[in-house]
């Protein structure tokens, strides 16, 4: 057994990166969304990027993020779009250790911070964000295009 290690996406993730995509997202993401998302995530150019944490020679946790200028800051923004790790792995570290390893990246190419969205009732979410981030409370409203 081999210790955990996080990498970037690469090409040859796709077979294991599709399953824990689909579950997070329950199912519901379209075959096109799916597609577009992996061409964003493995395209250099692309202000999309991934993660995975690679344990017992299988990818175990993802983590995407994009990047983007934003007002009041120089610095680009990182919004950490979608952490999950597999059930089968979960309570081991594995999403502080993705997290962490985002900062690492974000302070080495001197983002000005990372912000994400959680669900209120994902409880393990909101038990570990609380100890990673400072939360605000400003309530988020969608318009639908």
């Amino acid at each position: 057994m081999t210790a955990p290690f996080i990498q970037p996406l690469t090409a040859t993730d796709y077979d294991q990166w599709r399953p824990l995509w689909e579950e997070n997202n329950e199912g519901l993401c379209a075959s096109d969304v799916t597609r577009e998302t992996w061409r964003r995530l493995i395209d250099p150019d692309s202000p999309v990027h991934g993660l995975a944490l690679h344990a017992n020679a299988q990818i175990a946790g993802i983590l995407h993020y994009v990047l983007h200028p934003t007002t009041g800051q120089i610095a680009p923004v990182c919004y950490m779009q979608d952490v999950f790790i597999r059930p089968d792995h979960r309570r081991k570290g594995y999403a502080r250790a993705l997290i962490a390893e985002l900062a690492h990246i974000g302070k080495q190419k001197g983002w000005a911070r990372i912000y994400w969205l959680a669900d209120s009732r994902n409880e393990a979410a909101q038990t570990l964000y609380k100890t990673l981030g400072i939360r605000l409370d400003f309530s988020l409203h969608v318009l639908p295009l």
